[in-house]
């Protein structure tokens, strides 16, 4: 029986440069700007908040942000998760239909600013943002420079594999494992929450073994027969959930596999009442730029659709490693 308690250690599409980096060793060296659909009209029930957080989660702002405006958590909306060691930017929404809003940019807190506020027709909600545009500073690169910029160059044209990140999963990969023994009865999760944690992991954990398939049989970044693309003409893996997938031929074969040694996963999702989805296998970032501040240091910039992982890109040129004070949400 599969073990879900490690992660695999899921290849890369480029070739290894064996460099090595440190990630996030000081907050602003992680810089997360949020693009939003659009922006406050001026007038709704809702007050949106442009607000930046340093070294605090979103749930951990959310709910300051409700304790100081006197409304439950559930009245305060966001469009994404970010990082908690960085910076980052991102828009929050506050419902006060009948309220006179207070003057959030008043609220001073020693991790997180409120820049400005303004009213809208509508609450933020989970995926609610066009992508995010990301500003990182690698430290202490030792490698071999022209293989790291190959590498880069290979991306700016073809993307990345478009891996869940490692923050996905939890502590060592524990979501999966505990999402395994949730949906197989083994453990009864009440909180819904930490239900939805769990079975994001899952699902996140097969397309990430589809994907690894592809890239270990030369598949990646090509249309194989029975592929279902996007809209961008791009090739999708499967979330998966009830109904059968959409794919065909080897494309289909390949998924079936997966499923077939994941079958304890898979058919635990087909019953939690998540439907079949699709998501992109190639990751392709805009206007992504590279420069050497000093010898050892790497600064990328670029921007990401939502929902994709700027550490896939990363992996792809340099292994990083994170202060101890890390630890993935």
């Amino acid at each position: 029986m599969t073990s879900y308690t490690t992660l695999p250690s899921w290849p890369s599409a480029y070739q290894e440069t064996g460099a090595t980096a440190v990630l996030k060793e000081h907050n602003a060296d992680f810089v997360v700007t949020e693009i939003p659909l659009g922006l406050p009209s001026g007038e709704g029930e809702h007050v949106w908040l442009a607000v930046e957080k340093n070294c605090a989660n979103t749930h951990y702002v959310a709910a300051q942000i409700a304790e100081f405006a006197g409304v439950r958590e559930l009245d305060v909306g966001y469009a994404g998760l970010k990082d908690r060691y960085a910076i980052t930017r991102q828009w929050f929404s506050v419902w006060m239909p009948k309220t006179q809003e207070p003057d959030f940019t008043s609220f001073n807190h020693p991790e997180f600013k409120i820049h400005s506020q303004a009213r809208h027709i509508k609450k933020l909600r989970p995926g609610d943002l066009m992508g995010n545009h990301f500003d990182i500073l690698l430290r202490e690169v030792e490698g071999d420079r022209a293989l790291i910029e190959h590498n880069l160059t290979q991306i700016k044209e073809h993307g990345v594999p478009n891996y869940f990140g490692p923050q996905r999963f939890g502590q060592a990969g524990d979501n999966v494992a505990n999402g395994y023994a949730m949906l197989n009865r083994e453990i009864r999760v009440r909180n819904k929450k930490k239900k939805g944690i769990y079975l994001s992991a899952v699902r996140s954990f097969i397309f990430n073994e589809v994907l690894a398939y592809r890239i270990q049989n030369q598949l990646w970044g090509k249309q194989i027969p029975g592929d279902v693309l996007d809209e961008q003409g791009v090739a999708t893996g499967p979330m998966w959930g009830r109904g059968r997938p959409t794919t065909q031929d080897e494309a289909l074969s390949i998924e079936d596999a997966i499923a077939g040694q994941h079958a304890g996963l898979c058919e635990g999702l087909e019953f939690s009442g998540l439907n079949q989805d699709r998501r992109a296998l190639a990751a392709v970032p805009e206007n992504l730029l590279w420069s050497w501040p000093e010898t050892s240091q790497l600064r990328l910039t670029f921007s990401l659709p939502a929902g994709y992982y700027a550490t896939s890109l990363i992996r792809e040129c340099v292994e990083t490693t994170e202060p101890e004070r890390y630890v993935p949400q």
